[in-house]
């Protein structure tokens, strides 16, 4: 009989020996994948690596960090940035944010699960600045959602070795 008294115990979100890495991709970078990329490094902690990158990356807009703002969101550290920085590297998650990303993602190496979670760029509403701004809380609200139950399930993948599973 084998005493595991001794050994250390799991945490209750999984063994932690190295992040669950995530790349979220949109076209600009400017609005839905810094939208994912802030919510998931603040609601999924040190058991994820969060990057998020662009296509076409044209700066970060700014009702997107005002929204952040606004839901106590840290920005520290975000930029926009192309996915040509991430090539070649390894991802669990790699996830399109927009459809034309989705057709045009480049390839990543390894084994992982690229997944798309199609949202409207709230980038692109016109109109005052009341309306441009209630695209953005829609987006970050209907992200926060799949956010929120993205980190069960990836938390949950990795405790039972399916790291990269879908989810």
């Amino acid at each position: 009989m084998i005493d595991r008294s001794e050994e250390p115990a799991v945490p209750p979100d999984g063994p932690v020996d190295r992040p669950i890495r995530v790349l979220f991709v949109c076209t600009g970078n400017s609005a839905r994948s810094i939208l994912a990329e802030a919510l998931l490094r603040a609601r999924g902690g040190p058991d994820f690596e969060v990057y998020s990158a662009g296509t076409e990356p044209k700066g970060i807009h700014p009702l997107t960090l005002r929204v952040l703002a606004e839901a106590r969101i840290p920005t520290e550290g975000l930029r926009s940035k192309s996915v040509d920085e991430y090539l070649g590297q390894s991802f669990d998650y790699v996830i399109t944010v927009c459809d034309r990303a989705r057709q045009v993602c480049p390839v990543f190496p390894g084994e992982h699960d690229s997944l798309h979670w199609g949202y409207d760029d709230p980038a692109a509403v016109e109109g005052p600045e009341e309306a441009r701004l209630a695209a953005f809380r829609k987006t970050l609200t209907a992200m926060g959602e799949r956010i929120g139950e993205f980190v069960t399930l990836a938390r949950r993948a990795r405790r039972e070795g399916r790291l990269g599973a879908r989810v």
